[in-house]
């Protein structure tokens, strides 16, 4: 009897290794800098892919960044000189349109990361990341996937922002001991 397991399990990374041997440094370069050059920044994303970018927004946090997830009662207003990073598998789900579109109209700067060639969010976007994974309604060319709906865009955006903070960690110079004091401690 084969282990069905075993088979999925590498499938998943081999899809996942598919993805990250197609992206370069200097395909996420352009958000490197910009997170670098950032005072203040909002993140955006939608479902499981929002999931994977909260976590991202706590590591900026963690990296000494003022950080805000979007959807958090405490964000603050959006204004010129911020920047918003919005993951969008399809770019083109309404709330985040109407969201990336009122970022533009505060002046802030929107960094799109989506697969897709196709989406409302492009026309907004100053910049896009392309992650090119498989994701839900996503159109264009990107690695195809075996797995369910959107996981392989979604997984690809979890590890890209842990390898972000892990460039971002050395290239800001915060040392593990600094990020470990901004965790939370009241757990």
């Amino acid at each position: 009897m084969k282990d069905r397991f075993k088979e999925l399990s590498q499938m998943a990374l081999e899809e996942l290794n598919e993805v990250f041997s197609r992206m370069e440094d200097e395909d996420i370069r352009p958000l490197l800098e910009a997170i670098k050059k950032a005072d203040r920044i909002f993140l955006l994303g939608a479902g499981r892919e929002g999931l994977s970018t909260r976590a991202f927004a706590m590591r900026l946090m963690h990296l000494g960044k003022q950080a805000y997830w979007i959807w958090d009662d405490t964000t603050p207003s959006i204004n010129e000189g911020d920047l918003m990073i919005c993951a969008c598998g399809s770019a083109d789900v309404g709330h985040e349109n109407y969201i990336g579109e009122m970022a533009k109209k505060n002046r802030a700067k929107l960094i799109l990361i989506t697969p897709s060639s196709e989406g409302f969010l492009l026309s907004v976007a100053d910049q896009v990341i392309r992650v090119p994974a498989a994701a839900y309604k996503a159109v264009g060319e990107f690695v195809s996937t075996g797995q369910l709906m959107g996981n392989l865009f979604e997984q690809s955006l979890l590890i890209l922002y842990d390898v972000l903070v892990m460039m971002l960690r050395e290239e800001l110079g915060v040392s593990t001991e600094e990020m470990v004091k901004r965790h939370r401690n009241v757990e």
